[in-house]
C-alpha cells in the first residue's frame, strides 16, 4: 500500500506535475487530490468524504488511503 504524501503521487506519475494535496469537491463528494490553475489534476484518495470537515481532518491527520492508479 502506498502511504499518503504531502504531494500528489498520481499527479506526478501521470501528469508530470508536483502539486500539493488538498481537499477538492466533485459530484461524488469531497476528496483529497491535486489541482493546478486550470482545475483538478488528480484524485489521490481512495475515499470520498461526506463533508469538507471530514476531508480536512483526514488530510491533516494522514487518515486517508492513497490511490495506486488513476
Amino acid at each position: 500500500m502506498i502511504q499518503p504524501s504531502p504531494h500528489g503521487q498520481l499527479a506526478l506519475i501521470y501528469a508530470g506535475q508536483q502539486l500539493p494535496v488538498q481537499v477538492l469537491m466533485s459530484a461524488a463528494g469531497y476528496y483529497i487530490g491535486t489541482a493546478d490553475d486550470e482545475g483538478a489534476v488528480s484524485r489521490e484518495s481512495v475515499e470520498y468524504f461526506a463533508s469538507r470537515d471530514l476531508a480536512v481532518r483526514a488530510l491533516a491527520t494522514g487518515q486517508w488511503q492513497q490511490r495506486e492508479h488513476p
